[in-house]
Protein backbone atom coordinates (compact mmCIF):
# COMPACT_ATOMS: atom_id res chain seq x y z
CA UNK A 1 0.00 0.00 0.00
CA UNK A 2 2.82 2.33 0.55
CA UNK A 3 4.03 1.98 -2.65
CA UNK A 4 1.30 3.04 -4.57
CA UNK A 5 1.01 6.62 -5.54
CA UNK A 6 0.12 8.82 -2.93
CA UNK A 7 -3.74 9.53 -5.61
CA UNK A 8 -3.82 6.22 -5.67
CA UNK A 9 -3.66 5.98 -1.40
CA UNK A 10 -6.33 9.12 -0.95
CA UNK A 11 -8.69 7.29 -3.41
CA UNK A 12 -8.51 3.71 -1.84
CA UNK A 13 -8.71 5.51 1.99
CA UNK A 14 -11.45 7.58 0.19
CA UNK A 15 -13.08 3.94 -1.34
CA UNK A 16 -12.55 2.26 2.43
CA UNK A 17 -14.65 4.76 4.12
CA UNK A 18 -17.47 5.40 2.11
CA UNK A 19 -17.61 1.50 1.88
CA UNK A 20 -17.90 1.63 5.35
CA UNK A 21 -20.40 4.46 5.42
CA UNK A 22 -22.07 3.03 2.50
CA UNK A 23 -22.65 -0.58 4.51
CA UNK A 24 -23.64 0.67 7.91
CA UNK A 25 -26.08 3.12 5.93
CA UNK A 26 -27.67 -0.24 3.93
CA UNK A 27 -27.60 -2.06 7.15
CA UNK A 28 -29.30 0.72 9.01
CA UNK A 29 -32.08 0.87 5.79
CA UNK A 30 -33.03 -2.95 5.55
CA UNK A 31 -33.19 -2.97 9.69
CA UNK A 32 -35.67 0.45 9.65
CA UNK A 33 -37.78 -1.54 6.75
CA UNK A 34 -37.93 -4.28 8.43
CA UNK A 35 -38.80 -3.02 11.87
CA UNK A 36 -41.58 -0.91 9.79
CA UNK A 37 -43.24 -3.75 7.91
CA UNK A 38 -42.76 -5.71 11.41
CA UNK A 39 -44.94 -3.17 12.90
CA UNK A 40 -47.28 -3.02 10.43
CA UNK A 41 -47.97 -7.04 10.11
CA UNK A 42 -47.93 -7.03 13.98
CA UNK A 43 -51.02 -4.59 13.96
CA UNK A 44 -52.83 -5.92 11.36
CA UNK A 45 -52.59 -9.55 13.45
CA UNK A 46 -53.63 -7.72 16.77
CA UNK A 47 -56.42 -5.62 15.06
CA UNK A 48 -57.62 -8.85 13.09
CA UNK A 49 -57.48 -10.89 16.61
CA UNK A 50 -59.54 -8.22 18.25
CA UNK A 51 -62.21 -8.50 15.45
CA UNK A 52 -62.28 -11.87 15.78
CA UNK A 53 -62.61 -11.85 19.30
CA UNK A 54 -65.39 -9.72 19.05
CA UNK A 55 -67.40 -12.14 16.32
CA UNK A 56 -66.76 -15.27 18.69
CA UNK A 57 -67.89 -13.54 21.97
CA UNK A 58 -70.57 -12.29 19.99
CA UNK A 59 -71.64 -14.07 17.16
CA UNK A 60 -72.42 -17.67 15.88
CA UNK A 61 -71.09 -16.76 13.14
CA UNK A 62 -68.33 -19.40 12.04
CA UNK A 63 -64.71 -18.49 10.51
CA UNK A 64 -65.44 -19.62 7.42
CA UNK A 65 -68.71 -17.38 6.72
CA UNK A 66 -67.13 -14.71 7.91
CA UNK A 67 -63.88 -13.96 5.96
CA UNK A 68 -60.36 -15.14 5.28
CA UNK A 69 -58.42 -17.06 2.89
CA UNK A 70 -56.15 -20.00 3.26
CA UNK A 71 -52.43 -19.60 4.53
CA UNK A 72 -50.74 -19.46 1.22
CA UNK A 73 -53.12 -16.15 0.62
CA UNK A 74 -52.07 -12.62 0.60
CA UNK A 75 -54.60 -12.19 3.18
CA UNK A 76 -54.68 -13.08 7.07
CA UNK A 77 -56.38 -16.24 8.47
CA UNK A 78 -57.47 -17.48 11.52
CA UNK A 79 -58.43 -20.39 13.66
CA UNK A 80 -59.81 -21.13 17.23
CA UNK A 81 -58.73 -23.43 19.65
CA UNK A 82 -59.95 -25.30 22.76
CA UNK A 83 -57.54 -25.55 25.83
CA UNK A 84 -56.93 -28.97 24.29
CA UNK A 85 -55.50 -28.09 20.67
CA UNK A 86 -58.65 -28.83 19.44
CA UNK A 87 -59.86 -26.92 16.35
CA UNK A 88 -63.11 -25.57 17.26
CA UNK A 89 -63.38 -22.85 13.81
CA UNK A 90 -61.08 -22.22 11.29
CA UNK A 91 -60.80 -20.24 8.09
CA UNK A 92 -61.17 -21.99 5.06
CA UNK A 93 -57.87 -23.84 3.50
CA UNK A 94 -56.46 -24.70 6.66
CA UNK A 95 -56.98 -27.91 7.03
CA UNK A 96 -57.53 -30.08 10.25
CA UNK A 97 -53.73 -29.41 12.05
CA UNK A 98 -53.56 -26.76 14.76
CA UNK A 99 -51.30 -23.91 13.99
CA UNK A 100 -49.64 -23.77 17.43
CA UNK A 101 -47.45 -26.46 19.08
CA UNK A 102 -48.49 -27.68 22.74
CA UNK A 103 -45.50 -24.86 24.19
CA UNK A 104 -47.04 -22.28 22.22
CA UNK A 105 -51.02 -23.11 23.13
CA UNK A 106 -49.66 -23.25 26.73
CA UNK A 107 -48.78 -20.39 27.06
CA UNK A 108 -51.37 -18.76 25.08
CA UNK A 109 -54.03 -20.04 27.35
CA UNK A 110 -52.70 -17.04 30.01
CA UNK A 111 -51.20 -14.12 27.39
CA UNK A 112 -51.08 -12.97 24.03
CA UNK A 113 -47.79 -15.24 21.81
CA UNK A 114 -46.77 -14.13 19.19
CA UNK A 115 -44.49 -16.40 16.51
CA UNK A 116 -42.73 -14.55 14.52
CA UNK A 117 -42.14 -16.88 11.83
CA UNK A 118 -43.38 -20.51 11.28
CA UNK A 119 -42.70 -22.78 8.59
CA UNK A 120 -46.19 -23.80 6.39
CA UNK A 121 -46.78 -25.93 3.30
CA UNK A 122 -47.93 -22.47 1.53
CA UNK A 123 -44.68 -20.59 3.22
CA UNK A 124 -43.39 -18.82 6.07
CA UNK A 125 -46.44 -17.33 8.02
CA UNK A 126 -46.31 -15.05 11.59
CA UNK A 127 -49.06 -16.08 14.14
CA UNK A 128 -50.65 -14.20 16.63
CA UNK A 129 -52.40 -16.54 19.82
CA UNK A 130 -54.99 -14.22 21.92
CA UNK A 131 -56.98 -15.87 25.01
CA UNK A 132 -60.69 -15.55 24.74
CA UNK A 133 -63.78 -16.90 27.37
CA UNK A 134 -66.59 -16.95 24.81
CA UNK A 135 -69.19 -19.58 24.74
CA UNK A 136 -69.39 -20.21 28.12
CA UNK A 137 -65.31 -21.67 27.83
CA UNK A 138 -62.07 -20.65 27.26
CA UNK A 139 -60.61 -20.32 23.63
CA UNK A 140 -57.49 -19.17 21.78
CA UNK A 141 -57.72 -17.30 18.68
CA UNK A 142 -54.80 -17.56 16.51
CA UNK A 143 -54.33 -15.17 13.59
CA UNK A 144 -51.89 -15.48 11.04
CA UNK A 145 -50.20 -13.76 8.25
CA UNK A 146 -48.00 -14.50 5.43
CA UNK A 147 -44.54 -13.11 5.19
CA UNK A 148 -44.04 -13.43 1.48
CA UNK A 149 -45.12 -9.68 0.50
CA UNK A 150 -42.54 -8.93 3.81
CA UNK A 151 -39.83 -11.15 2.77
CA UNK A 152 -39.50 -10.37 -1.21
CA UNK A 153 -40.03 -6.57 -0.32
CA UNK A 154 -36.59 -6.95 1.72
CA UNK A 155 -34.91 -9.10 -0.59
CA UNK A 156 -35.94 -6.62 -3.66
CA UNK A 157 -33.92 -3.74 -1.33
CA UNK A 158 -31.08 -6.31 -0.53
CA UNK A 159 -30.52 -6.76 -4.22
CA UNK A 160 -31.15 -2.71 -5.33
CA UNK A 161 -28.14 -2.26 -2.64
CA UNK A 162 -25.81 -4.88 -3.69
CA UNK A 163 -25.98 -3.46 -6.95
CA UNK A 164 -26.02 0.20 -6.66
CA UNK A 165 -23.51 -0.35 -3.60
CA UNK A 166 -20.85 -1.02 -5.78
CA UNK A 167 -21.81 1.10 -8.75
CA UNK A 168 -21.78 3.89 -6.22
CA UNK A 169 -18.55 3.13 -5.03
CA UNK A 170 -17.08 2.65 -8.55
CA UNK A 171 -18.82 6.27 -9.00
CA UNK A 172 -17.08 7.56 -5.47
CA UNK A 173 -13.99 6.21 -6.46
CA UNK A 174 -13.65 7.67 -9.64
CA UNK A 175 -14.74 11.43 -8.57
CA UNK A 176 -12.28 10.73 -5.56
CA UNK A 177 -9.23 10.19 -8.03
CA UNK A 178 -10.55 13.28 -9.87
CA UNK A 179 -10.79 15.22 -6.43
CA UNK A 180 -7.24 14.16 -5.58
CA UNK A 181 -5.44 14.52 -8.74
CA UNK A 182 -6.53 18.13 -8.80
CA UNK A 183 -5.69 18.78 -4.94
CA UNK A 184 -2.43 17.46 -5.75
CA UNK A 185 -1.95 19.61 -9.16
CA UNK A 186 -0.11 22.15 -7.15
CA UNK A 187 1.76 19.79 -5.93
CA UNK A 188 3.25 18.47 -8.84
CA UNK A 189 4.45 21.56 -10.31
CA UNK A 190 5.90 22.70 -7.37
CA UNK A 191 7.81 19.64 -8.07
CA UNK A 192 8.63 19.78 -11.42
CA UNK A 193 9.87 23.68 -11.00
CA UNK A 194 12.17 22.14 -7.67
CA UNK A 195 13.77 19.47 -10.41
CA UNK A 196 14.73 22.26 -12.41
CA UNK A 197 16.57 24.01 -9.73
CA UNK A 198 20.15 23.33 -9.89
CA UNK A 199 22.93 24.46 -7.19
CA UNK A 200 24.23 26.55 -9.78
CA UNK A 201 21.70 28.79 -10.26
CA UNK A 202 19.56 28.67 -7.04
CA UNK A 203 17.40 32.48 -8.25
CA UNK A 204 14.29 30.59 -9.09
CA UNK A 205 11.49 30.29 -7.10
CA UNK A 206 8.31 27.80 -6.63
CA UNK A 207 5.20 28.67 -7.88
CA UNK A 208 2.83 29.43 -4.49
CA UNK A 209 -1.04 28.54 -5.35
CA UNK A 210 -3.45 31.77 -4.97
CA UNK A 211 -5.04 29.88 -2.50
CA UNK A 212 -4.39 30.99 0.91
CA UNK A 213 -4.12 27.13 2.20
CA UNK A 214 -1.20 24.66 3.16
CA UNK A 215 0.10 24.32 0.03
CA UNK A 216 0.49 27.59 -0.74
CA UNK A 217 1.96 27.78 3.17
CA UNK A 218 4.54 24.84 2.15
CA UNK A 219 5.65 26.86 -1.09
CA UNK A 220 6.05 29.97 0.88
CA UNK A 221 8.14 28.08 3.26
CA UNK A 222 9.84 26.03 0.77
CA UNK A 223 10.71 29.56 -1.24
CA UNK A 224 12.00 31.14 2.16
CA UNK A 225 14.30 27.24 2.01
CA UNK A 226 15.73 28.42 -1.08
CA UNK A 227 16.51 31.81 -0.12
CA UNK A 228 18.34 30.91 2.53
CA UNK A 229 20.17 28.27 1.13
CA UNK A 230 21.31 31.22 -2.20
CA UNK A 231 22.47 33.30 0.43
CA UNK A 232 24.47 30.52 2.14
CA UNK A 233 25.57 29.21 -1.54
CA UNK A 234 26.96 32.93 -2.21
CA UNK A 235 28.72 33.74 1.02
CA UNK A 236 30.27 30.23 0.53
CA UNK A 237 31.12 31.13 -2.77
CA UNK A 238 32.45 34.69 -1.67
CA UNK A 239 34.06 32.85 1.21
CA UNK A 240 36.07 30.44 -0.78
CA UNK A 241 37.06 32.98 -2.98
CA UNK A 242 38.28 35.47 -0.75
CA UNK A 243 40.18 32.50 0.82
CA UNK A 244 41.79 31.67 -2.39
CA UNK A 245 42.87 35.49 -3.19
CA UNK A 246 44.32 35.58 0.66
CA UNK A 247 46.28 32.27 0.50
CA UNK A 248 47.46 33.42 -2.94
CA UNK A 249 49.96 36.38 -2.02
CA UNK A 250 51.62 34.62 1.79
CA UNK A 251 52.56 31.83 -1.06
CA UNK A 252 53.03 33.86 -3.95
CA UNK A 253 55.78 35.61 -1.33
CA UNK A 254 56.69 32.44 -0.64
CA UNK A 255 57.57 31.86 -3.74
CA UNK A 256 59.05 34.99 -4.85
CA UNK A 257 61.67 34.76 -1.37
CA UNK A 258 63.16 31.29 -2.58
CA UNK A 259 63.42 32.11 -6.32
CA UNK A 260 65.18 34.99 -5.02
CA UNK A 261 67.39 33.16 -2.24
CA UNK A 262 68.17 30.15 -4.54
CA UNK A 263 69.20 32.96 -8.04
CA UNK A 264 72.47 33.05 -6.80
CA UNK A 265 75.16 32.61 -4.11
CA UNK A 266 73.63 35.17 -1.09
CA UNK A 267 75.68 36.48 2.23
CA UNK A 268 74.55 35.49 5.73
CA UNK A 269 72.78 38.65 6.37
CA UNK A 270 70.70 38.32 2.66
CA UNK A 271 69.95 35.09 3.87
CA UNK A 272 68.55 35.46 7.17
CA UNK A 273 66.62 38.62 5.77
CA UNK A 274 65.45 36.12 3.07
CA UNK A 275 64.46 33.53 6.14
CA UNK A 276 62.94 36.28 8.01
CA UNK A 277 60.56 37.01 5.47
CA UNK A 278 59.80 33.37 4.86
CA UNK A 279 58.92 32.97 8.58
CA UNK A 280 56.56 35.99 8.78
CA UNK A 281 55.15 34.69 5.96
CA UNK A 282 54.18 31.00 7.20
CA UNK A 283 53.46 32.33 10.66
CA UNK A 284 50.84 34.42 8.76
CA UNK A 285 49.21 31.60 6.70
CA UNK A 286 49.19 29.76 10.32
CA UNK A 287 47.30 32.09 11.25
CA UNK A 288 44.86 32.56 8.42
CA UNK A 289 44.54 28.49 8.15
CA UNK A 290 43.86 28.76 11.90
CA UNK A 291 41.03 31.48 11.11
CA UNK A 292 39.50 29.81 8.69
CA UNK A 293 38.89 26.58 10.75
CA UNK A 294 37.45 28.69 13.38
CA UNK A 295 34.90 29.88 10.94
CA UNK A 296 34.61 27.12 9.29
CA UNK A 297 33.23 25.52 13.07
CA UNK A 298 31.14 28.78 13.40
CA UNK A 299 29.46 28.05 9.73
CA UNK A 300 28.72 24.29 11.79
CA UNK A 301 26.81 26.07 14.57
CA UNK A 302 29.89 25.14 16.80
CA UNK A 303 32.52 26.28 18.93
CA UNK A 304 34.28 24.01 21.76
CA UNK A 305 35.05 25.36 24.34
CA UNK A 306 37.51 24.55 27.64
CA UNK A 307 35.93 26.76 30.20
CA UNK A 308 38.04 27.54 32.94
CA UNK A 309 38.91 30.19 35.33
CA UNK A 310 41.21 32.64 33.92
CA UNK A 311 43.54 35.39 35.80
CA UNK A 312 43.38 38.36 33.31
CA UNK A 313 46.36 39.92 34.03
CA UNK A 314 48.19 36.78 33.37
CA UNK A 315 46.77 36.60 30.24
CA UNK A 316 47.45 40.15 28.92
CA UNK A 317 50.91 39.38 30.31
CA UNK A 318 51.47 36.25 27.99
CA UNK A 319 50.00 37.84 24.85
CA UNK A 320 52.33 40.69 25.47
CA UNK A 321 55.14 38.26 25.65
CA UNK A 322 54.31 36.27 22.55
CA UNK A 323 54.22 39.50 20.33
CA UNK A 324 57.44 41.21 22.31
CA UNK A 325 59.91 40.44 19.86
CA UNK A 326 57.65 41.35 16.38
CA UNK A 327 57.35 44.85 18.79
CA UNK A 328 61.04 45.42 19.26
CA UNK A 329 61.88 44.70 15.87
CA UNK A 330 59.02 47.15 14.74
CA UNK A 331 60.02 49.42 17.26
CA UNK A 332 57.01 49.23 19.53
CA UNK A 333 55.93 48.93 22.87
CA UNK A 334 53.57 46.47 24.32
CA UNK A 335 52.39 47.89 27.96
CA UNK A 336 50.25 46.07 30.47
CA UNK A 337 48.36 47.61 33.19
CA UNK A 338 46.08 45.21 35.24
CA UNK A 339 47.20 45.92 38.50
CA UNK A 340 43.71 44.43 40.52
CA UNK A 341 43.47 40.33 40.18
CA UNK A 342 40.52 39.94 38.16
CA UNK A 343 39.28 36.61 36.61
CA UNK A 344 36.91 35.62 34.28
CA UNK A 345 34.92 32.09 33.17
CA UNK A 346 36.58 31.25 29.47
CA UNK A 347 38.87 29.34 27.08
CA UNK A 348 42.58 30.65 27.51
CA UNK A 349 43.28 29.24 24.15
CA UNK A 350 40.32 30.95 22.77
CA UNK A 351 40.72 34.62 24.33
CA UNK A 352 44.46 34.63 23.41
CA UNK A 353 43.76 34.18 19.58
CA UNK A 354 41.01 37.25 20.26
CA UNK A 355 43.94 38.90 22.41
CA UNK A 356 46.36 38.03 19.27
CA UNK A 357 44.24 39.45 16.55
CA UNK A 358 43.90 42.70 18.38
CA UNK A 359 47.77 42.83 19.12
CA UNK A 360 48.33 41.63 15.45
CA UNK A 361 46.33 44.54 13.89
CA UNK A 362 47.75 47.03 16.12
CA UNK A 363 51.01 45.93 14.88
CA UNK A 364 50.20 45.96 11.23
CA UNK A 365 47.99 48.73 10.93
CA UNK A 366 48.37 51.08 14.61
CA UNK A 367 51.25 52.93 15.81
CA UNK A 368 53.25 54.20 18.84
CA UNK A 369 52.55 51.87 22.24
CA UNK A 370 50.24 49.09 22.17
CA UNK A 371 48.36 49.32 25.88
CA UNK A 372 46.92 46.26 27.21
CA UNK A 373 44.15 47.39 30.09
CA UNK A 374 42.37 45.28 32.56
CA UNK A 375 39.17 47.25 34.29
CA UNK A 376 36.43 46.15 36.11
CA UNK A 377 33.30 47.51 35.10
CA UNK A 378 30.02 47.01 37.47
CA UNK A 379 29.51 42.55 36.91
CA UNK A 380 32.00 42.85 33.80
CA UNK A 381 36.03 42.92 33.08
CA UNK A 382 36.92 45.01 30.36
CA UNK A 383 39.77 44.68 28.59
CA UNK A 384 41.22 47.34 26.21
CA UNK A 385 43.62 46.96 23.27
CA UNK A 386 45.02 50.17 22.31
CA UNK A 387 47.58 52.13 19.84
CA UNK A 388 48.35 55.77 19.07
CA UNK A 389 47.81 54.98 15.32
CA UNK A 390 45.45 56.73 12.85
CA UNK A 391 42.42 54.31 14.06
CA UNK A 392 39.69 53.58 12.64
CA UNK A 393 37.46 55.39 9.33
CA UNK A 394 33.97 57.29 10.51
CA UNK A 395 32.16 54.28 8.47
CA UNK A 396 34.04 51.32 9.17
CA UNK A 397 32.15 50.49 12.65
CA UNK A 398 29.20 49.40 10.43
CA UNK A 399 31.12 46.18 8.66
CA UNK A 400 34.36 45.90 11.23
CA UNK A 401 33.11 42.13 12.14
CA UNK A 402 32.20 41.22 8.59
CA UNK A 403 34.43 38.94 7.41
CA UNK A 404 37.10 39.71 4.84
CA UNK A 405 36.45 43.45 5.94
CA UNK A 406 39.90 46.06 5.97
CA UNK A 407 39.73 49.63 7.48
CA UNK A 408 41.80 50.44 4.50
CA UNK A 409 40.56 48.31 1.18
CA UNK A 410 43.41 49.58 -0.69
CA UNK A 411 46.23 47.72 1.51
CA UNK A 412 47.62 44.79 -0.43
CA UNK A 413 49.06 41.80 1.76
CA UNK A 414 48.14 43.53 4.89
CA UNK A 415 45.90 41.36 5.87
CA UNK A 416 43.27 38.82 5.46
CA UNK A 417 40.38 40.76 7.03
CA UNK A 418 39.40 38.45 9.31
CA UNK A 419 40.74 39.50 12.84
CA UNK A 420 37.74 41.42 13.85
CA UNK A 421 35.28 39.04 12.94
CA UNK A 422 37.50 36.40 14.76
CA UNK A 423 37.33 38.27 18.12
CA UNK A 424 33.50 38.99 18.02
CA UNK A 425 33.21 35.16 17.07
CA UNK A 426 35.05 33.93 20.52
CA UNK A 427 33.58 36.91 22.31
CA UNK A 428 30.04 35.68 21.30
CA UNK A 429 31.00 32.13 22.15
CA UNK A 430 31.49 33.43 26.10
CA UNK A 431 28.36 35.41 26.24
CA UNK A 432 30.45 38.52 26.04
CA UNK A 433 30.81 41.92 23.71
CA UNK A 434 33.34 44.11 21.82
CA UNK A 435 32.98 47.38 20.86
CA UNK A 436 35.44 49.88 18.48
CA UNK A 437 36.51 53.72 19.97
CA UNK A 438 39.04 55.77 19.86
CA UNK A 439 41.74 55.91 22.40
CA UNK A 440 42.20 59.20 24.57
CA UNK A 441 45.61 59.49 22.37
CA UNK A 442 43.86 59.49 19.33
CA UNK A 443 44.23 56.10 18.32
CA UNK A 444 42.22 52.98 17.89
CA UNK A 445 40.45 51.16 20.56
CA UNK A 446 38.73 47.74 21.21
CA UNK A 447 37.10 46.92 24.01
CA UNK A 448 36.21 43.37 25.24
CA UNK A 449 34.24 43.13 28.22
CA UNK A 450 33.23 39.33 29.67
CA UNK A 451 31.63 38.41 32.97
CA UNK A 452 33.88 38.70 36.14
CA UNK A 453 33.75 35.27 37.99
CA UNK A 454 33.47 36.26 41.67
CA UNK A 455 35.85 34.02 44.15
CA UNK A 456 32.92 32.59 45.66
CA UNK A 457 31.19 31.23 42.43
CA UNK A 458 34.98 29.72 41.27
CA UNK A 459 34.08 26.52 42.56
CA UNK A 460 31.19 25.03 40.72
CA UNK A 461 31.35 26.13 37.24
CA UNK A 462 30.74 23.71 33.78
CA UNK A 463 34.41 23.09 32.29
CA UNK A 464 33.17 22.54 29.18
CA UNK A 465 30.56 24.02 26.63
CA UNK A 466 30.11 24.84 23.03
CA UNK A 467 28.70 27.13 20.50
CA UNK A 468 28.24 30.51 20.32
CA UNK A 469 26.15 32.87 23.14
CA UNK A 470 26.23 29.88 25.34
CA UNK A 471 25.81 31.29 29.06
CA UNK A 472 27.90 30.48 32.04
CA UNK A 473 26.67 28.74 34.82
CA UNK A 474 27.68 29.08 38.35
CA UNK A 475 26.59 30.03 42.07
Amino acid sequence: MSRLPLRARLTAAFVVAMAAVLAGLSFLLVDRLASSLDRTLNQGLHARAADLTALVEQSDTGLREASGTPAGGAASFAQVLDTKGRIVDETRGLGSRPLLGTEQLRRARSAPVLVTRVRRSGGDVRLLAVPVHAQERKLVIVVGAPLRQRDQALAALRRELLVGGPLSLLAVALFGYLVAAAALRPVERLRARASSISERDLSERLPVPRARDELARLGETLNAMLARIERGMKQERAFVADAAHELRTPIALLRAEVDVALDRPRGEPELRAALQSIGEEADRLSQLADDLLLLARLDEGRLPLRLEPVDVRELLTDVAVRFARRATEAERRIEVDADRPLRVLGDRLRLEQALGNLVDNALRHGGGTIRLQALEAAADVEIHVADDGPGFPADFGAVAFERFTRADSSRAGAGAGLGLAIVKAILDAHGGRVTLGGSSAGGAEVCLALRRLDPAGAAETETTRSGPGARRRGR
